[in-house]
């Protein structure tokens, strides 16, 4: 499993080290540089957006939720939307299989 921010302003590597505790140590994390953000987000066909608060700390992150399965190869095979019940995934994979 591999998580990517689309807020790596907020999510610096100390605040990523301590969310991922709360994940299976073999999940990863990743935190592209801003720079990188857009065109990461562009190829993977993933919206984001910044949504203002009252202060300037308090923002939240609009974004694409949803699971990318690869194959082997590294290939995209699948793309589950965030809610998406375990048995209809695995019913997706098995097809795939």
């Amino acid at each position: 499993m591999l998580f990517v921010t689309v807020d790596p302003e907020r999510d610096t590597l100390p605040v990523l080290k301590e969310y991922m505790l709360n994940f299976d140590p073999a999940f990863l994390a990743l935190r592209p540089e801003l720079g990188e953000l857009k065109s990461l987000a562009e190829h993977f066909k993933v919206y984001y957006k910044k949504i203002d608060g009252k202060t300037p700390t308090s923002y939240t992150m609009d974004h694409t939720a949803g699971k990318y399965i690869f194959d082997a190869k590294g290939n995209i095979r699948l793309f589950s939307r965030y809610g998406t019940e375990a048995a209809a995934i695995a019913q997706d994979i098995q097809k795939l299989l």
